[in-house]
């Protein structure tokens, strides 16, 4: 039986993922983690009886070794990298929102553990030294996001140098058709028509910013360049991505917008699951695809070029502008159009030269997230 540690098992992926556990068997839950959801990682911890455990902090922690003696209680960041060591996990299951995911992939991949990502924020920041980190540890990334866990389907057994252009497809968010983005609430921001998510994510579709992140993060997970990612809209979001071959074949995944999907291949992968999520070609009736506009959603943007310029820390700082911008906007501070204009200043006022190692990408975000937070005050104060 494979040993599984779920990193952020009170979010959506977490929570999604223990269903698939349910589902299928033939694992081991040996490890759990949230930030401050101990309610919910109760209910886990009666269910799946793991024997580790990481909270956000030492009262928190405490709250739990009184309510469950027999577990090893970690606490913090440093207890997010304990509990990947001690659980003993063969496969990490990284779910965390945010730059608190990159130390805890960083050390499944230090330690050769199997890792299902769906932290893209992790490769977005330092997919460079990720990637280096992989191929030492001789240790495959596997991506749990749709559109990532598409294109690796379609890439199976293929000779990748025949890939001409990998195809991101992207729902467009709530606001593809809205003129401009004047007097948006985070209710409407948060009101996404085809996927149910976290707040972040939700808010990064309506911004088109996550599928920015998606095209710096499909760079490093299959090594092509950025001029071979293309974005493409496609509202009903059945195909997932495509890859295109020299010969100009097209193979693209097509599923019903669950992420138990591609979760469910994350863990099991090559064998294929039994699951009720199925979808009816004729009742769909037709799928639609258009071009992405990168005047309005200058998200896109920036990320291509962040991907231009490699040898920058643009990736680095488009991820903690963001994050940081996201959060001021759902606490009612800024308005939805600010996120853009923080992004955008930014990428203007911080880009640098990225570090070659992961102690200098820890000491590049707090020197980024210092100056973005100046940034922020600045708009607030205004």
């Amino acid at each position: 039986m494979e040993k599984l540690t779920v990193l952020g098992s009170t979010g959506s992926i977490g929570k999604n993922t223990l269903d698939i556990v349910r589902r299928v068997g033939g694992f081991e839950l040996v490890g759990l983690s949230c930030n401050e959801n101990i309610n919910e990682i109760s209910k886990q911890i009666e269910e799946f009886k793991p024997k580790f455990v990481c909270v956000g902090n030492i009262e928190l922690a405490e709250k739990l070794r009184g309510r469950f003696p027999f577990l090893k209680v970690f606490y913090g960041e440093k207890g997010l990298l304990q509990l990947i060591e001690d659980s003993e996990a063969d496969l990490v299951v990284n779910a965390l929102v945010g730059t608190v995911g990159l130390l805890p992939t960083y050390h499944s991949l230090d330690l050769g553990k199997r890792l299902a990502l769906a932290n893209k924020e992790s490769l977005v920041i330092a997919g460079r030294v990720l990637k280096r980190l992989a191929d030492k540890s001789g240790v495959e990334i596997v991506p749990i996001d749709s559109e990532h866990s598409a294109i690796y389907q379609c890439l199976e057994g293929k000779d990748r140098s025949a890939v001409s252009r990998i195809i991101l497809t992207a729902s467009g968010g709530p606001f593809i058709d809205r003129g401009n983005f004047e007097g948006i609430t985070v209710g409407e921001a948060l009101s996404h028509p085809n996927w149910e998510m976290g707040k972040k994510i939700t808010i990064d579709s309506a911004t088109m910013m996550n599928k920015g992140f998606e095209v710096i993060e499909a760079r490093w997970l299959f090594d092509v360049t950025y001029d071979k990612i293309d974005i493409v809209i496609h509202r009903e979001s059945i195909v997932h991505s495509a890859v295109e071959f020299v010969d100009g074949s097209i193979i693209a995944q097509m599923a019903a917008h669950d992420m138990r999907i591609p979760i469910a291949y994350a863990l099991t992968k090559p064998k294929r699951v039994e699951l009720p999520f199925k979808i009816s070609l004729a009742d769909l009736g037709k799928l639609t695809f258009e071009k992405p506009d990168f005047e309005r959603f200058k998200t896109l943007k920036l990320a291509y070029e962040a991907l231009k310029k490699e040898d920058s820390n643009l990736g680095l700082v488009l991820n903690v502008a963001d994050e940081m911008a996201v959060n001021m906007f759902l606490k009612g501070k800024i308005q939805f159009r600010d996120i853009f204009l923080i992004l955008e200043e930014a990428s203007e006022r911080l880009e640098g030269r990225m570090p070659s190692d992961i102690f200098g990408v820890v000491s590049e975000i707090g020197r980024v997230r210092s100056g973005v937070g100046e940034l922020l005050m600045r708009r607030v104060g205004g």
